[in-house]
């Protein structure tokens, strides 16, 4: 096993990733600017190293000054989280020509993943449905209009380098593509540097599914199980359940071969997620995008299958086999994750602040993943989550009712959040038969 790790991220990802590696006897080593200096990763690592100000490119995306800490530190391995260099294939050949490993994908699958069309192209090779869409970038407008033509409207039209929900808006006809087009290109080049759009049929009402991969060290690629993905707010995920209310047995089996044969395609090794587009009038999917790295949502599934993905990812980085038998772990069972977040619950602005009252639900089947504590403030430079909080049971009826509780009993005042809306999503219809789609919040409101 490796025996230190330094964390290159932050918050309740990086709490997640220090709580494992000190189970299993890892020194954890924790990197953090000077806004996050008093935050419980910090407090908790067995050592930390302040890398830089607030602003994120001087500090957590800042690749010399991550290294430098791990120099300085003496790290054998770095594990990137999700978000800031989790997905950026040259910090990842950076760590491993400095002699460090890489808690993650090879830098090959990252890149090859980190492109859409790229993407797309790679796995309708390799027999994995793709929906109808641009096989290369609209260079300009007429060639966007053009494709638009051919696929059909609705288009979704999307930044190529884009990821986490950003760089995508919806074209009902020609008017609306000349907007969507020019407002997503300058969006991409300022955020990714990259201008490159993607021109993809857009489904009106569609589920948000996703498959748990993890490539072990011996060359195979497991798949473990799907998550449902669909409460979202602006392309951006709210809760999460596992296993999905929409997949049937036969789906179910046609999805995780489906995700076996995109991990194949790319050699992917370590953790990672295959997101699907689902119609559900029709039963058919599509692939959306790979996530070469560990989801904000795997908690879901850790409780599902009863392992620590954590664990199994330091496992593959440092060549050893999983904990588990990939020929008899089975699902058990229903878990649903909500993300708490510190913004107002009608419009999911974010409203950061200190925390005055901060008490976590405790019980049979609750967990909570948490970033902060009491007397924290949380700042306006970063994501707005605060923590997850994840609930199992039997059943899915079982969860949800576990999960009102868990609600209700956590105390949380200072900063605006987002509990009272799930208390309202756990309440509604639509949400409680299973029967929904990626715009019920947008009927909720």
């Amino acid at each position: 096993m490796i025996d230190s790790l330094l964390v290159a991220n932050r918050g309740e990802i990086a709490r997640r990733i220090i709580r494992t590696a000190r189970r299993l006897g890892v020194r954890a080593i924790a990197v953090h600017s000077e806004a996050d200096a008093d935050l419980p990763f910090v407090v908790e690592a067995d050592e930390a190293v302040c890398v830089g100000p607030a602003n994120p490119a001087q500090s957590y995306r800042n690749t010399e000054a991550i290294l430098a800490a791990a120099r300085s530190t003496g790290a054998q391995a770095i594990h990137p989280g999700y978000g800031f260099l989790s997905e950026n294939a040259d910090f990842a050949r950076t760590v491993e020509a400095a002699g460090l490993i890489w808690v993650g994908p090879g830098a090959d699958a990252i890149t090859a993943m980190g492109d859409k069309i790229n993407a797309r192209n790679l796995m309708a090779a390799a027999g994995v449905p793709v929906a109808p869409g641009t096989t290369e970038p609209a260079a300009d407008l007429a060639a966007a209009v053009a494709a638009a033509a051919e696929i059909g409207y609705p288009v979704m039209v999307k930044a190529a380098a884009g990821g986490g929900g950003m760089g995508m808006g919806v074209a009902v006809d020609e008017v609306a593509l000349r907007t969507e087009y020019d407002k997503v290109r300058a969006f991409a080049e300022r955020m990714f540097g990259d201008g490159s759009v993607l021109i993809e049929r857009y489904f009106p009402r569609v589920r948000h599914v996703e498959v748990q991969i993890l490539g072990l060290a011996d060359g195979r690629v497991l798949a473990l199980g799907e998550r449902e993905c669909s409460v979202q707010r602006r392309n951006q995920k709210l809760a999460e359940e596992s296993p999905s209310p929409a997949v049937s047995p036969d789906l179910r089996s046609r999805l995780l071969a489906a995700a076996v044969r995109a991990g194949e395609a790319v050699h992917y090794r370590n953790a990672g997620t295959v997101e699907c587009l689902l119609d559900p009038a029709t039963g058919e999917f599509f692939f959306l995008e790979m996530n070469t790295r560990l989801q904000v949502e795997h908690p879901v599934t850790e409780l599902v299958y009863g392992l620590d993905l954590v664990e199994e990812q330091l496992r593959v980085a440092a060549g050893l086999a999983p904990t588990f038998d990939p020929d008899t772990l089975a699902p058990r069972g229903h878990a649903i994750e909500l993300r708490v977040n510190a913004e107002d619950p009608k419009r999911f602005l974010p409203g950061p602040g200190t925390i005055t009252t901060w008490v976590e639900p405790t019980g049979e089947g609750v967990r909570v993943d948490s970033g902060y504590v009491e007397g924290n403030t949380v700042t306006p430079f970063y994501d707005s989550l605060l923590a997850k909080l994840i609930v199992s049971a039997p059943t899915r009826a079982e969860a949800i009712s576990r999960a009102k509780a868990a609600v209700a009993r956590f105390e949380l005042t200072g900063p605006k959040n987002n509990l009272p809306f799930f208390a309202e999503l756990l309440e509604n219809e639509e949400f409680t038969s299973g029967d929904y789609d990626t715009a019920i919040v947008s009927r909720m409101r």
